[in-house]
């Protein structure tokens, strides 16, 4: 068996997936077993990749405390692919709607890059370059939109009760998101219900 720290090779038979059904979208995803999700979602990413014979693309969106940058994150190391987090695009608190159009337009236009935000100093920092020939997992809320889906290998929603997202987001952010959750959460609903992601993610997951 592979071990889930291994990169996915789509000419393994092993690594082969379905990518139209990677997991099953009904049933919550156990947070244990969030490595035996990542292995599953990569390879059916990888396998998409493989038959399109073009740049492998993983958008991982969702809204906060959905678990998308956990989920980010395994996908990049078990694909051997860069990760942008959309954190470090949006242009403040009400920066969604910029970073989304951003995706699209600088990460995976020619500029190949993006302008990193700097939350403490509350401004623009330094341009960031990602390599446009190497693989790549963008995520965030904003990720899978009408214009970046199309340029996706795989694209993943991630839903979850808004109790537990509550919980997980204040319990790693803590009191300043608290302030501010209203405030994010009317641009996450601004945005869904503008490009309505869910509809257009190739898998769709409960955490």
């Amino acid at each position: 068996m592979r071990e889930s720290t291994d990169p996915v090779d789509p000419a393994d038979p092993a690594d082969q997936v379905d990518p139209a059904d990677p997991v099953d979208p009904a049933d919550p995803v156990d947070p244990a077993d969030g490595e035996g999700l990542a292995a599953g979602v990569a390879a059916a990413a990888a396998g998409a990749a493989a038959a399109s014979g073009g740049r492998l693309v993983v958008l991982v969106d969702g809204r906060s405390g959905t678990g998308k940058t956990t989920l980010g994150d395994q996908l990049a190391q078990l694909l051997g692919a860069q990760v942008v987090h959309l954190d470090d695009l949006y242009s403040g608190w009400d920066g969604l709607r910029a970073a989304a159009d951003a995706v699209v337009r600088d990460v995976l236009g020619p500029p190949s890059g993006y302008r990193r935000w700097d939350w403490v100093a509350d401004g623009p920092a330094e341009w960031t370059a990602v390599d446009p020939d190497l693989p790549i997992v963008i995520e965030g809320c904003g990720a899978v939109s009408r214009a970046s889906a199309p340029l996706a290998s795989l694209a993943v929603w991630l839903e979850a009760d808004d109790a537990v997202r509550w919980d997980r987001a204040i319990g790693r952010d803590g009191d300043t998101f608290a302030r501010e959750w209203d405030r994010w959460a009317a641009q996450e609903q601004d945005f869904i219900a503008a490009e309505n992601p869910a509809s257009l993610a190739d898998v769709v997951l409960r955490t």
